[in-house]
């Protein structure tokens, strides 16, 4: 963080990528929330029909296991570099920083291989590397010819967040001018469908799909599993006139905490997520009524919310009255490592056309997660700043703040 008093140093956004279940690029997955409309309907990925949970929020694509992977990586690198000329930054100072998992393994692969002792159906020797979490971020490096830091964060919930955090930090230290942040993963799959039905953590509304994920609603039973991929080209203010874009926003707050408390939820106070919020504002040098609308972590399992609400409530103090709040997770399901950074563009989307989405399916609003709800349909929106939270498995929180240029 920056020293008391002093100016916070921004990094430039100068174009972003997004796809989702409910669109293949940014503007129509904005369009998609602000419309209301749901991704989550029954699998088509994988028979699915012997399944506890039978539905998610699938990208639609002809392509599956690893390989999606990397297209959607690819269609959202392509989509933020639109524009951005890179060929006058020396590659040195050109960073990479992507929030991944491990690509899971198909469970009827495993079966019929591991198992069984059959041969393996993929000849190539370097197969295993697809399934590596730091394939994306070198595979983005080697796209743009990046030889400054390429990290990859594997962190859960929180990784793309922290990608985009600690991009934004490089840029704050000097040590590069230009950082590609993003994230990418498909969780529509039949070994995490499985694992996390057995953990109890997701929605059984098998007959009523798109009523499935319900952020702070009373009746909220599971979040909903989802595919995405989200990325950011952010520059530092000395180079930003040099590839040729304008900015389209900036980030300028970043923090984050780990609650030390339990690996799947978060403890009923939310004190890690306010932390992290508390920080990233300070971060910002702003204050909760700075805030034109908030993206929560919102993933509709009834623990999380209620946690996430206490955390909300305590950060912004009276402002809560007044910051309006969604999540929409609602229609796109949980992305889970590539959440962090869709809702911190959505964020950006929602104060740059001053209208928040709405949370979807919010019917009768828990009484333990009062906040100044989005509920059900998109609202106009004031000046301001806009926030996002992510929570991960194992206690991480992050707390991000986007501004316009």
């Amino acid at each position: 963080m920056e020293d008391a008093g002093a100016s916070p140093v921004s990094a430039m956004i100068v174009g972003y990528g997004v796809v989702t279940s409910v669109g293949a690029d940014a503007n129509s997955t904005f369009e998609a929330l602000i419309a209301g409309r749901t991704g989550i309907g029954p699998i088509r990925r994988f028979d699915a029909s012997t399944f506890p949970v039978r539905f998610g929020a699938e990208v639609v694509s002809p392509l599956d296991g690893p390989d999606l992977y990397d297209a959607l990586t690819d269609a959202v690198i392509t989509e933020a570099l639109r524009g951005v000329d890179l060929s006058g930054i020396p590659p040195e100072r050109i960073g990479v920083f992507m929030g991944c998992e491990a690509v899971r393994p198909d469970i009827h692969f495993v079966a019929s291989t591991l198992l069984a002792h059959a041969p393996m159906p993929d000849p190539d020797p370097f197969a295993i590397a697809r399934y590596h979490p730091a394939r994306q971020a070198n595979r983005v490096a080697q796209r743009v010819g990046a030889r400054g830091p390429v990290a990859t964060l594997s962190i859960a919930c929180t990784s793309s967040a922290q990608a985009v955090g600690d991009a934004m930090m490089a840029i704050r230290r000097g040590e590069v001018d230009v950082a590609i942040a993003g994230g990418v993963d498909v969780l529509v799959n039949a070994f995490m469908v499985l694992g996390f039905s057995r953990l109890g953590a997701l929605s059984q509304r098998n007959d009523a799909p798109e009523r499935a994920s319900r952020p702070f609603d009373l009746g909220r039973d599971g979040f909903v599993l989802g595919d995405g991929a989200g990325a950011m080209v952010l520059a530092s203010e000395a180079v930003v006139a040099r590839l040729g874009k304008a900015p389209v926003g900036r980030v300028t707050g970043y923090a984050s905490t780990c609650n030390a408390w339990r690996i799947t939820d978060t403890p009923p106070d939310g004190r890690g997520t306010r932390v992290a919020m508390q920080l990233a504002l300070a971060d910002a040098g702003r204050s909760p009524s700075d805030i034109a609308y908030l993206n929560a972590h919102g993933t509709s399992t009834p623990q999380n919310d209620a946690g996430e609400a206490a955390a909300i409530r305590a950060a912004l103090g009276e402002a809560v009255e007044r910051v309006p709040v969604s999540s929409t997770k609602s229609m796109t399901g949980h992305t889970v490592a590539a959440c962090g950074v869709i809702e911190a563009i959505i964020a950006l989307q929602a104060i740059t056309h001053r209208v928040a989405p709405p949370t979807i399916n919010l019917e009768t609003p828990d009484p333990e997660c009062a906040l100044f709800h989005v509920a059900n349909v998109a609202a106009p929106i004031g000046a301001g700043v806009g926030m996002t939270n992510a929570a991960g498995f194992g206690g991480s929180n992050t707390a991000l703040v986007v501004e316009l240029p």
